[in-house]
């Protein structure tokens, strides 16, 4: 199995049209068959001294071997995401497991 887990900081000014564009386009990502699974989330409300909750949204995928993550990552609503989304976030940090 491999895991690809991203987590986005956005923008601190987006109105709401640019806020709805991201979780859309978020969204789409769900549609690629490569990934087996996928959750998108915000930060839980847990706090402890280990938790960080200043992203705003994460999304997790599960695939079956990196083959398939590899397909996913060049697939064309891949790369339609972050073509129309990237201005939105100011960073983005990737976990990969396996």
């Amino acid at each position: 199995m491999f895991v690809h887990t991203v987590y986005f900081w956005l923008r601190r000014d987006l109105d709401d049209a640019q806020r709805l564009r991201f979780t859309q386009g978020l969204e789409s990502l769900q549609s690629i068959p490569a990934a087996g699974g996928s959750y998108i989330g915000r930060p839980a409300t847990t706090s402890r001294p280990v938790i960080d909750r200043t992203y705003d949204f994460s999304r997790t995928c599960l695939f079956k071997d990196q083959a398939e993550h590899d397909v996913y990552q060049v697939h064309p609503t891949h790369l339609a995401f972050v073509k129309n989304c990237s201005d939105l976030w100011i960073r983005v940090l990737v976990y990969d497991a396996e």
